[in-house]
């Protein structure tokens, strides 16, 4: 028996993949409500309101009017609409309120998401074994190395942590929010582009067709029921040893 590696059918990858997402996503948004609590994000939230509230009191503006609606304001109108939008910008209270809100949105996501994959991606799959996350043990899916051994503790942590988690979700999320909320602007916008490329290029040149996680882990997603799989190295090779006998053996013959 010749050892292959038994890549997992595209649609059974997909299936799990979506599955293992909302679960990731359920966790990230419990962690977030939980980090939220924890750094008081609703109370920072409230004292910018109150103080928003407080200039749409004192110049009686609208802060909900369409553009249109605001091209259509009279000149005195526009006026004190501009007073107002003039006068909170000053305010220290709204720019230190913004700025803390700012940062504790950055903080509370990128935490929430680390949290989730450490426990969906990375313990999970650990306790399996085979690398199998809830979406592959229901599907029939194992991730092994390329070899067909079995991963061990370090190689689950740079395909989940730093494959994953920091260069598949972390860093685009940086890049968007400094694009949305940052100076990078354009620059940020063609980062996301090309991260974006660079993975759907991993996915259609790769011959097991791997996603940048699976490649600087050298990992592959195999057929858990067609799959044989070797504890280490040292197995692989008494493995291949004994399959090079027979066939010499067979030549003989």
């Amino acid at each position: 028996m010749r050892f292959e590696i038994q890549r997992a059918d595209f649609w059974k990858r997909i299936s799990a993949f979506l599955f293992d997402i909302i679960l990731l996503g359920i966790v990230i948004v419990g962690a977030a409500a939980a980090m939220s609590a924890i750094l008081g994000y609703d109370k920072h939230m409230a004292i910018v309101e109150q103080v928003e509230k407080e200039y749409t009191e004192k110049y009686g503006v609208n802060t909900e009017l369409t553009e249109e609606e605001m091209a259509a304001l009279s000149a005195e109108e526009r006026a004190i609409y501009d007073a107002y939008d003039e006068a909170r910008q000053k305010d220290e209270r709204l720019i230190i309120g913004y700025n803390i809100l700012l940062r504790l949105m950055f903080t509370i996501l990128s935490v929430s998401v680390l949290i989730a994959y450490v426990i969906m991606e990375l313990v999970i799959p650990i306790f399996f074994k085979n690398g199998q996350t809830l979406g592959k043990k229901i599907f029939g899916l194992a991730v092994i190395h390329t070899n067909g051994v079995r991963l061990r503790g370090q190689a689950h942590f740079i395909r989940t942590i730093i494959g994953k988690c920091l260069i598949e979700t972390l860093v685009p999320i940086y890049f968007a929010y400094m694009t949305i909320f940052g100076s990078l602007g354009i620059v940020g916008l063609v980062v996301l582009v090309l991260m974006a490329g660079l993975q759907l290029f991993a996915l259609i040149s790769t011959r097991t067709r791997s996603a940048i996680h699976d490649l600087i882990s050298d990992t592959v997603v195999v057929d858990m029921a067609s799959q044989m799989i070797f504890e280490n190295a040292d197995e692989l090779i008494a493995y291949k040893t004994k399959i090079h006998e027979e066939m010499v053996n067979q030549k003989e013959y």
